[in-house]
Protein backbone atom coordinates (compact mmCIF):
# COMPACT_ATOMS: atom_id res chain seq x y z
CA UNK A 1 0.00 0.00 0.00
CA UNK A 2 2.80 2.39 0.91
CA UNK A 3 4.62 1.66 -2.35
CA UNK A 4 1.45 2.29 -4.37
CA UNK A 5 0.96 5.65 -2.63
CA UNK A 6 4.55 6.67 -3.34
CA UNK A 7 4.21 5.72 -6.99
CA UNK A 8 0.91 7.58 -7.20
CA UNK A 9 2.62 10.75 -5.96
CA UNK A 10 5.62 10.17 -8.23
CA UNK A 11 3.32 9.64 -11.22
CA UNK A 12 1.33 12.80 -10.54
CA UNK A 13 4.47 14.87 -10.07
CA UNK A 14 6.08 13.49 -13.22
CA UNK A 15 2.87 13.94 -15.19
CA UNK A 16 2.51 17.58 -14.14
CA UNK A 17 6.12 18.24 -15.09
CA UNK A 18 5.68 16.64 -18.51
CA UNK A 19 2.47 18.63 -18.96
CA UNK A 20 4.44 21.89 -18.82
CA UNK A 21 6.72 20.74 -21.62
CA UNK A 22 3.97 19.09 -23.68
CA UNK A 23 1.57 22.04 -23.42
CA UNK A 24 4.10 24.26 -25.16
CA UNK A 25 4.56 21.66 -27.88
CA UNK A 26 0.83 21.21 -28.46
CA UNK A 27 0.32 24.98 -28.75
CA UNK A 28 3.08 25.30 -31.34
CA UNK A 29 1.96 22.22 -33.25
CA UNK A 30 -1.74 23.00 -33.07
CA UNK A 31 -1.66 26.74 -33.83
CA UNK A 32 1.50 27.31 -35.84
CA UNK A 33 1.32 23.97 -37.65
CA UNK A 34 5.05 23.43 -37.11
CA UNK A 35 6.57 20.07 -36.19
CA UNK A 36 9.24 21.33 -33.81
CA UNK A 37 11.79 18.61 -33.12
CA UNK A 38 13.94 21.12 -31.22
CA UNK A 39 11.34 21.49 -28.45
CA UNK A 40 13.27 19.16 -26.16
CA UNK A 41 16.34 21.37 -26.55
CA UNK A 42 14.47 24.16 -24.77
CA UNK A 43 13.87 21.81 -21.84
CA UNK A 44 17.64 21.22 -21.83
CA UNK A 45 18.21 24.98 -22.02
CA UNK A 46 16.05 25.43 -18.92
CA UNK A 47 17.97 22.78 -17.00
CA UNK A 48 21.33 24.39 -17.80
CA UNK A 49 19.95 27.87 -17.11
CA UNK A 50 19.00 26.53 -13.68
CA UNK A 51 22.62 25.52 -13.10
CA UNK A 52 24.00 28.94 -14.05
CA UNK A 53 21.34 31.11 -12.43
CA UNK A 54 21.22 29.06 -9.23
CA UNK A 55 24.97 29.47 -8.86
CA UNK A 56 24.50 33.24 -9.26
CA UNK A 57 21.42 33.69 -7.07
CA UNK A 58 21.81 30.80 -4.65
CA UNK A 59 18.16 29.75 -5.01
CA UNK A 60 16.36 27.71 -7.66
CA UNK A 61 13.19 29.79 -7.40
CA UNK A 62 15.05 33.06 -7.98
CA UNK A 63 16.72 31.31 -10.91
CA UNK A 64 13.28 30.31 -12.18
CA UNK A 65 11.99 33.88 -11.94
CA UNK A 66 14.93 35.05 -14.07
CA UNK A 67 15.09 32.05 -16.37
CA UNK A 68 11.51 32.05 -17.66
CA UNK A 69 11.73 35.60 -19.14
CA UNK A 70 15.15 34.76 -20.60
CA UNK A 71 13.74 31.63 -22.24
CA UNK A 72 10.75 33.59 -23.55
CA UNK A 73 13.01 36.17 -25.22
CA UNK A 74 15.24 33.41 -26.57
CA UNK A 75 12.19 31.68 -28.03
CA UNK A 76 11.02 34.90 -29.68
CA UNK A 77 14.47 35.29 -31.25
CA UNK A 78 14.47 31.69 -32.53
CA UNK A 79 11.01 32.19 -34.02
CA UNK A 80 12.13 35.34 -35.82
CA UNK A 81 15.38 33.82 -37.07
CA UNK A 82 14.16 30.37 -38.10
CA UNK A 83 10.63 29.22 -37.30
CA UNK A 84 8.67 31.98 -39.06
CA UNK A 85 10.08 30.78 -42.37
CA UNK A 86 8.46 27.36 -41.86
CA UNK A 87 4.79 28.32 -41.63
CA UNK A 88 4.16 27.81 -45.33
CA UNK A 89 6.62 24.94 -45.78
CA UNK A 90 5.86 21.25 -45.81
CA UNK A 91 6.46 19.04 -42.78
CA UNK A 92 9.65 17.53 -44.20
CA UNK A 93 11.33 20.94 -44.32
CA UNK A 94 10.11 21.66 -40.79
CA UNK A 95 11.60 18.41 -39.55
CA UNK A 96 14.93 19.03 -41.28
CA UNK A 97 15.33 22.58 -39.98
CA UNK A 98 14.29 21.85 -36.41
CA UNK A 99 16.50 18.74 -36.34
CA UNK A 100 19.34 20.99 -37.43
CA UNK A 101 18.52 23.25 -34.49
CA UNK A 102 18.90 20.27 -32.16
CA UNK A 103 22.45 19.72 -33.42
CA UNK A 104 23.28 23.42 -33.07
CA UNK A 105 21.87 23.65 -29.54
CA UNK A 106 23.69 20.48 -28.45
CA UNK A 107 27.02 21.83 -29.66
CA UNK A 108 26.41 25.22 -28.04
CA UNK A 109 25.55 23.45 -24.80
CA UNK A 110 28.83 21.52 -24.85
CA UNK A 111 30.78 24.70 -25.59
CA UNK A 112 29.17 26.64 -22.72
CA UNK A 113 28.56 24.04 -20.00
CA UNK A 114 30.71 21.08 -20.99
CA UNK A 115 29.87 17.41 -21.49
CA UNK A 116 29.90 16.08 -17.92
CA UNK A 117 26.63 15.56 -16.02
CA UNK A 118 25.80 18.29 -13.53
CA UNK A 119 23.22 18.88 -10.83
CA UNK A 120 21.37 21.70 -9.08
CA UNK A 121 21.15 21.71 -5.28
CA UNK A 122 17.74 21.48 -3.65
CA UNK A 123 17.10 24.55 -1.46
CA UNK A 124 17.81 23.82 2.20
CA UNK A 125 14.31 24.93 3.22
CA UNK A 126 12.84 22.28 0.90
CA UNK A 127 15.36 19.56 1.62
CA UNK A 128 13.35 17.52 4.11
CA UNK A 129 10.46 15.11 3.86
CA UNK A 130 6.81 15.20 4.88
CA UNK A 131 5.57 12.26 6.90
CA UNK A 132 2.52 10.76 5.19
CA UNK A 133 2.06 7.76 7.48
CA UNK A 134 3.91 6.26 10.43
CA UNK A 135 6.38 4.58 8.09
CA UNK A 136 6.07 6.65 4.92
CA UNK A 137 7.51 10.06 4.02
CA UNK A 138 7.79 12.03 0.79
CA UNK A 139 10.36 14.66 -0.27
CA UNK A 140 9.19 18.23 0.24
CA UNK A 141 10.79 19.44 -2.99
CA UNK A 142 8.83 16.94 -5.09
CA UNK A 143 5.62 18.23 -3.53
CA UNK A 144 6.81 21.77 -4.31
CA UNK A 145 7.46 20.70 -7.91
CA UNK A 146 3.90 19.45 -8.28
CA UNK A 147 2.47 22.60 -6.67
CA UNK A 148 4.57 24.89 -8.86
CA UNK A 149 3.55 23.01 -12.00
CA UNK A 150 -0.10 23.43 -11.00
CA UNK A 151 0.41 27.17 -10.46
CA UNK A 152 2.09 27.60 -13.85
CA UNK A 153 -0.58 25.49 -15.54
CA UNK A 154 -3.36 27.57 -13.98
CA UNK A 155 -1.59 30.76 -15.06
CA UNK A 156 -1.40 29.43 -18.62
CA UNK A 157 -5.09 28.45 -18.59
CA UNK A 158 -5.99 31.91 -17.27
CA UNK A 159 -4.08 33.60 -20.08
CA UNK A 160 -5.69 31.37 -22.72
CA UNK A 161 -9.24 31.55 -21.35
CA UNK A 162 -9.51 35.04 -19.83
CA UNK A 163 -7.27 37.42 -21.79
CA UNK A 164 -7.48 39.03 -25.20
CA UNK A 165 -4.29 37.31 -26.29
CA UNK A 166 -5.77 34.00 -25.18
CA UNK A 167 -8.91 34.60 -27.23
CA UNK A 168 -6.76 35.29 -30.27
CA UNK A 169 -4.79 32.11 -29.63
CA UNK A 170 -7.99 30.04 -29.40
CA UNK A 171 -9.33 31.68 -32.53
CA UNK A 172 -6.08 30.97 -34.34
CA UNK A 173 -6.29 27.34 -33.28
CA UNK A 174 -9.78 26.88 -34.69
CA UNK A 175 -9.65 29.16 -37.74
CA UNK A 176 -6.37 30.79 -38.73
CA UNK A 177 -7.86 32.43 -41.83
CA UNK A 178 -10.56 34.14 -39.78
CA UNK A 179 -7.96 35.67 -37.47
CA UNK A 180 -6.10 37.12 -40.44
CA UNK A 181 -9.33 38.52 -41.93
CA UNK A 182 -10.06 40.29 -38.62
CA UNK A 183 -6.81 42.22 -39.01
CA UNK A 184 -4.89 40.55 -36.18
CA UNK A 185 -1.14 40.51 -36.76
CA UNK A 186 -0.60 36.77 -36.87
CA UNK A 187 3.16 37.23 -37.07
CA UNK A 188 3.29 38.69 -33.56
CA UNK A 189 0.69 36.22 -32.32
CA UNK A 190 2.69 33.27 -33.62
CA UNK A 191 5.90 34.72 -32.16
CA UNK A 192 4.20 35.00 -28.77
CA UNK A 193 2.88 31.43 -28.97
CA UNK A 194 6.26 29.98 -29.91
CA UNK A 195 8.08 32.00 -27.25
CA UNK A 196 5.54 30.89 -24.65
CA UNK A 197 6.07 27.27 -25.69
CA UNK A 198 9.82 27.69 -25.26
CA UNK A 199 9.32 29.30 -21.84
CA UNK A 200 7.08 26.45 -20.68
CA UNK A 201 9.59 23.80 -21.79
CA UNK A 202 12.45 25.71 -20.15
CA UNK A 203 10.44 26.12 -16.94
CA UNK A 204 9.91 22.35 -16.83
CA UNK A 205 13.65 21.82 -17.29
CA UNK A 206 14.53 24.29 -14.55
CA UNK A 207 12.06 22.80 -12.08
CA UNK A 208 13.27 19.26 -12.79
CA UNK A 209 16.99 20.10 -12.57
CA UNK A 210 17.32 19.58 -8.78
CA UNK A 211 15.74 16.09 -8.91
CA UNK A 212 17.50 14.64 -11.95
CA UNK A 213 20.96 14.72 -13.45
CA UNK A 214 21.50 17.40 -16.09
CA UNK A 215 23.47 16.12 -19.07
CA UNK A 216 23.89 16.80 -22.82
CA UNK A 217 20.93 15.58 -24.83
CA UNK A 218 18.57 15.46 -21.84
CA UNK A 219 15.89 17.06 -24.00
CA UNK A 220 15.56 14.19 -26.47
CA UNK A 221 13.79 11.98 -23.93
CA UNK A 222 11.42 14.81 -23.03
CA UNK A 223 10.72 15.51 -26.71
CA UNK A 224 9.61 11.92 -27.32
CA UNK A 225 7.37 11.81 -24.23
CA UNK A 226 5.92 15.23 -25.09
CA UNK A 227 4.99 14.05 -28.58
CA UNK A 228 3.35 10.97 -27.06
CA UNK A 229 1.33 13.21 -24.73
CA UNK A 230 0.30 15.49 -27.61
CA UNK A 231 -0.80 12.54 -29.74
CA UNK A 232 -2.78 10.99 -26.88
CA UNK A 233 -4.45 14.24 -25.84
CA UNK A 234 -5.07 15.62 -29.31
CA UNK A 235 -3.08 18.19 -31.26
CA UNK A 236 -3.72 21.72 -30.02
CA UNK A 237 -5.70 20.66 -26.94
CA UNK A 238 -4.37 21.92 -23.60
CA UNK A 239 -6.96 19.83 -21.77
CA UNK A 240 -5.84 16.82 -23.78
CA UNK A 241 -2.19 17.50 -22.95
CA UNK A 242 -3.09 17.65 -19.25
CA UNK A 243 -5.01 14.38 -19.27
CA UNK A 244 -2.43 12.69 -21.48
CA UNK A 245 0.47 13.83 -19.30
CA UNK A 246 -1.14 12.55 -16.11
CA UNK A 247 -2.00 9.27 -17.82
CA UNK A 248 1.57 8.83 -19.02
CA UNK A 249 3.03 9.90 -15.67
CA UNK A 250 0.97 7.39 -13.72
CA UNK A 251 1.51 4.60 -16.26
CA UNK A 252 5.27 5.20 -16.16
CA UNK A 253 5.43 5.27 -12.36
CA UNK A 254 3.34 2.16 -11.76
CA UNK A 255 4.81 0.33 -14.74
CA UNK A 256 8.34 0.60 -13.34
CA UNK A 257 7.21 -1.17 -10.18
CA UNK A 258 4.47 -3.61 -11.19
CA UNK A 259 5.31 -4.32 -14.85
CA UNK A 260 9.08 -4.02 -14.94
CA UNK A 261 9.48 -6.19 -18.04
CA UNK A 262 7.18 -3.92 -20.06
CA UNK A 263 7.97 -0.57 -18.42
CA UNK A 264 9.75 0.78 -21.48
CA UNK A 265 6.84 0.15 -23.82
CA UNK A 266 3.79 0.96 -21.68
CA UNK A 267 3.49 4.61 -22.70
CA UNK A 268 3.75 3.71 -26.39
CA UNK A 269 1.18 0.94 -25.99
CA UNK A 270 -1.21 3.48 -24.47
CA UNK A 271 -0.60 5.84 -27.38
CA UNK A 272 -1.27 3.06 -29.90
CA UNK A 273 -4.47 2.06 -28.11
CA UNK A 274 -5.76 5.64 -28.06
CA UNK A 275 -5.01 6.09 -31.76
CA UNK A 276 -6.93 2.92 -32.62
CA UNK A 277 -10.02 4.11 -30.73
CA UNK A 278 -9.70 7.86 -31.36
CA UNK A 279 -7.31 8.71 -34.22
CA UNK A 280 -7.47 12.42 -33.37
CA UNK A 281 -6.55 11.87 -29.73
CA UNK A 282 -8.75 12.00 -26.63
CA UNK A 283 -9.73 15.65 -27.10
CA UNK A 284 -8.59 16.27 -30.66
CA UNK A 285 -10.45 16.58 -33.92
CA UNK A 286 -11.34 13.35 -35.67
CA UNK A 287 -9.40 14.33 -38.78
Amino acid sequence: MELALIQLLNGLQYGLLIFLAASGLTLVFGILGVINLSHGSFYMLGAYLAITLTSLTGDIFLALALGIPIAFLFGAAIEWLFIRHLYDRDHLQQVLLTFGLILIFNELQRMIWGARPQSVPIPSYLGGSIKLTDVLSYPVYRIAVAALCVVLALAMVFVIQKTRVGRMIRAGESNREMVEVLGIDTRLLFRFVFAAGVALAAAAGMIAAPIESVYPGIGERVLIISFVVVVIGGIGSIRGAFVGALLIGLADAFGKVYLKEFAGMIVYAIMAAVLVVRPGGLFGRAN
